[in-house]
């Protein structure tokens, strides 16, 4: 599908992936329109958001024929998302919109239900009535839960969620199957492994860290920081996510247009490793002293309830469909955010 003079709709515009995401596509597609919708909750620091937005203003001006429209709105408001998708006509909808956080859901769990559950369905509701000609959405690698054979292959069962934030996501790719089946709506997941990068959640580990060392706080490391996670740079996800809007499931032979995906690096990294790097390159960049001494600022724990111990996509079903693969190492992603949090915390 060639998104050249299509309208695009995407939900969570203000958020990390999302607002990415819309800037790569006004800076590489021509003459696209797109819509982002997004609450701009509190969950964390708004301004953020708001810079984000300011970005993507940035990436329009710059663009090829490229028009914008932002609607602050929750996708659990079925009335106004339904006057949105009625108004624009979407052909193409991406749904990013998700309350996120694994440790968060145990505390909130209403939150999940209503964002991951409620406005889920509104979108593909709205997508049904609107005739949209693909729906792709943010699925999780958390659906795998604890105990899974790595690689995590799609393949493999899913039906063990260790947290209520991944039986949202389960619950969504079983509604979006669903929708697809019933409606002919073709529709893709992808199973999103620990996307991190310049501007990203402050609730991430790398960025959580980030802010601890700056303060002379001590981070905590579970599972005495043996764990491993399959870090995915944001440009190599937002480049997978555009692969695959391009590439509908087709509708034919009776076989119900609807893919799962994982879109990882299919590479994890020891979280102690993680860290050495990432202090490594505060500390290049000046964030942190010279003398900054890591050891002082770890205390390792045992696992937390909702966390697994590893992640690690199976790479092979999105390579061979798309012909792509994720590129960017962790010490080149790692040292990208070093310098944007410089430049935007200190100047």
């Amino acid at each position: 599908m060639e998104l050249k003079n299509k309208t695009i709709l995407v939900t969570g515009c203000a958020g990390f992936i999302g607002a990415n995401l819309i800037k790569t596509l006004f800076r590489t597609k021509d003459s696209i329109k797109i819509i982002g919708i997004d609450n701009l909750c509190n969950y964390y620091d708004v301004g953020l958001k708001e810079y984000r937005l300011r970005e993507i203003e940035n990436a329009v001006s710059e663009s090829k024929n490229g028009c914008w429209h932002f609607e602050k709105a929750d996708i659990a408001d079925r009335k106004k998302l339904t006057d949105i998708f009625e108004r624009y006509r979407p052909t193409v909808t991406v749904n990013l919109a998700a309350q996120a956080g694994v440790r968060y859901s145990i505390i909130n769990p209403y939150a999940y239900i209503e964002s991951n559950i409620v406005g889920f369905f509104n979108v593909l509701d709205c997508c049904k009535t609107c005739g949209v000609s693909h729906f792709v959405y943010a699925s999780s690698s958390s659906v795998y839960g604890d105990g899974a054979v790595t690689p995590f292959s799609e393949d493999d069962s899913a039906n063990t969620p260790v947290s209520v934030y991944a039986a949202t996501k389960k619950s969504d790719e079983l509604l979006a199957f669903a929708y697809s089946k019933l409606h002919g709506i073709p529709s893709t997941g992808l199973r999103f492994f620990t996307v991190y990068g310049p501007a990203g959640r402050p609730d991430m580990a790398y960025y959580s860290f980030a802010d601890k060392f700056v303060r002379g706080e001590k981070i905590k490391l579970y599972n005495f920081g043996n764990c491993k996670r399959d870090f995915t740079y944001i440009d190599d996800t937002v480049n997978g996510i555009i692969k695959v809007m391009e590439s509908p499931p087709q509708i034919a032979d009776g076989k119900v247009p609807h893919e799962i995906y994982n879109l990882g690096n299919n590479k994890p990294e020891n979280l102690n490793d993680f860290v050495q790097i990432l202090a490594e390159k505060l500390k290049k960049e000046g964030v942190l002293s010279p003398g900054f001494d890591l050891s002082d600022h770890i205390e390792t724990v045992g696992m937390q309830p909702g966390d697994v111990t590893d992640t690690y996509a199976d790479m092979t079903k999105f390579c061979t469909r798309f012909g792509f693969k994720p590129a960017t190492d962790l010490r080149q992603g790692l040292g990208n955010f070093a310098a944007w949090y410089k430049k935007y915390y200190f100047g």
